[in-house]
């Protein structure tokens, strides 16, 4: 009888230490997934000027991609366009805190300088949605060179997952890019445009944050009964004024945005 319960005993041990072994390997497979998933890469930054022959314009671009030796294949792009800074030449740096973010997690990112000095200023004068469409028109039309430009210099990248991010006068672009090429896109992330309404499209994924201080015109934000019938996500920061919503921020605003963005991205 001592017999059998000491070998009873030896086989529960073995058991027992089956299971602690099957225990450690999913844990250890889990942390590595985990480990994958959670890679933090170095971030490369080029600035350069592309020229759209076809109208003459300069457009500057600031390109942060991750450090690595291998190329990222099928590697998700994220266009950045600025606010509206009164023609200043460095607008599309001012988003830095974003660019450098999402490249940390594998994204490849482009910043794109709409305004040059060249150009008229905005009319402060006029219906918005009147007096800008003619400068939203020129920023759809950059937006869509720079695509066309990386897809015969970048061709890694998976352009069928493309999200624009656009802040203020940035996000009205992109509202109007989306409206009018909604089939080049993925998906659109609007930090408190204020004038261009967003697009309401079934295979069209929008996303926007606003701001604590500014108010959009009407028809821009879509109502509740619009947000449950196409793909629309509006979150409201109550601590972040517009003005705040790019480098300027403090470091808690910008913990904040960029938990929603990449949240969003994700989806």
């Amino acid at each position: 009888m001592k017999k059998n319960v000491v070998i009873m005993f030896f086989f529960l041990c073995f058991l027992g230490s089956c299971d602690f072994k099957k225990d450690n390997d999913k844990k250890l497979e889990i942390n590595k997934e985990k480990a994958i998933n959670e890679i933090v890469y170095k971030v490369k930054l080029d600035t350069l000027t592309l020229i759209d022959t076809l109208r003459n314009r300069k457009i500057p671009i600031a390109i942060y991609q991750p450090e690595c030796q291998e190329t990222i294949e099928k590697q998700e792009l994220v266009i950045v366009n600025h606010g509206y800074f009164f023609n200043e030449s460095d607008s599309y740096l001012k988003y830095s805190f974003i660019a450098k973010e999402l490249t940390y997690k594998g994204y490849f990112v482009v910043s794109v300088q709409h305004e040059i000095k060249t150009d008229a200023l905005i009319p402060k004068e006029g219906k918005p949605q009147v007096v800008r469409r003619p400068f939203w028109e020129k920023g759809v039309n950059t937006i869509n060179y720079v695509i066309a430009t990386l897809k015969n210099t970048h061709k890694h990248l998976n352009f069928d997952k493309t999200t624009l991010i656009g802040h203020s006068n940035g996000g009205d672009i992109i509202a109007l890019f989306a409206e009018m090429h909604p089939n080049s896109i993925y998906k659109i992330i609007t930090l408190d445009n204020r004038r261009m309404a967003l697009p309401r499209k079934e295979n069209l994924k929008v996303f926007s944050l606003r701001s604590s201080d500014q108010i959009a015109d009407e028809g821009v934000l879509p109502t509740i009964e619009e947000q449950k019938k196409f793909p629309m996500t509006i979150v409201k920061l109550p601590n972040t004024i517009h003005n705040d919503m790019n480098d300027a921020a403090t470091d808690s605003q910008k913990k904040e945005m960029l938990n929603y963005i990449i949240s969003f991205l994700k989806k």
